[in-house]
């Protein structure tokens, strides 16, 4: 059996007794760093008495290897207790560990995963935000179409948004969000459950004023929900309008590519 285990983003007092369990009790532990899951443990026996099974085997798989690891997987792997553990936090959240549990499905593998300490709902729930509903975009892209286009996105949708962004690119996002958007709120988490941990608010330029330059550390940015831009209509929203036919398929046919005079002709055999 597989179990993907979440592991403390920074207080190690966030672990739960499931994951000390699982992580102790496994065969295996396939880990995004076999150093930092290794030290875990013994912070683990340290500190909570925690002995792990003896002989357990560690083996490398982060996002460069996760592929080619599971090319020469078979089924019997998991009869042992396998655990796949990241750096930090829950795998698969912006970490390896989907295309895992995508083999696990494909294959008929038992498979768990326990809940546990997240940077994303951390900062959703810290931001003050009022809403139900939000979405996640991880980091960005770094330059270039790309990144103007997925900020774009992120803007946007008509969600809170909530992105990462390493420090050595917060300012630059800073100064995209208020050349983009100057008067949207926008909260910032640094360094989450550790000791630096602060909570900042306000608008970019507010913001850039109150960091001074004075970026070091992990974040995660939480962006208020603003306008839906550059959503277009379904043909069901058109056909909603009780239009003419013949208008109808014009306008159909402009989101669609389908040919105008096959597309009336469609219309009205319905």
């Amino acid at each position: 059996m597989l179990t993907l285990v979440p592991t403390p983003i920074g207080n190690i007092a966030d672990i739960s007794l499931r994951a000390m369990d699982a992580l102790s009790g496994a065969d295996v532990l396939l880990c995004e760093d076999t150093r930092v899951t290794k030290k875990l443990l013994n912070i683990l026996r340290e500190r909570y008495g925690k002995t792990p099974k003896r002989d357990q085997q560690f083996i490398s798989v982060h996002s460069h290897s996760e592929h080619r690891f599971l090319q020469n997987l078979t089924p019997e792997f998991f009869e042992r207790e396998v655990v796949y553990v990241s750096d930090a936090g829950m795998p698969g959240v912006s970490d390896p560990g989907q295309m895992l549990v995508r083999w696990c499905i494909d294959h008929g593998v038992a498979y768990d995963v326990l809940p546990g300490a997240n940077a994303v709902l951390t900062a959703f729930a810290a931001s003050g935000f009022v809403q139900t509903r939000m979405l996640f975009f991880g980091f960005l892209p770094h330059k270039g179409n790309e990144r103007a286009t997925a900020l774009r996105e992120a803007l946007y949708n008509g969600y809170v948004t909530v992105l990462y962004e390493s420090p050595h690119r917060l300012e630059k996002l800073l100064t995209e969000l208020q050349n983009e958007v100057p008067r949207r709120r926008i909260f910032l988490a640094k360094e989450l459950t550790k000791k630096y941990q602060c909570y900042l608010h306000g608008t970019a330029q507010e913001l850039l004023e109150k960091l001074e330059g004075n970026i070091r550390g992990e974040w995660a940015v939480v962006i208020d929900a603003g306008p839906v831009r550059g959503a277009s209509l379904s043909e069901t929203d058109i056909l909603a309008l009780n239009l003419p036919k013949k208008a109808a398929a014009k306008l159909i046919a402009r989101i669609t590519g389908e040919n105008p005079k096959a597309c009336y002709r469609r219309l009205i055999e319905n």
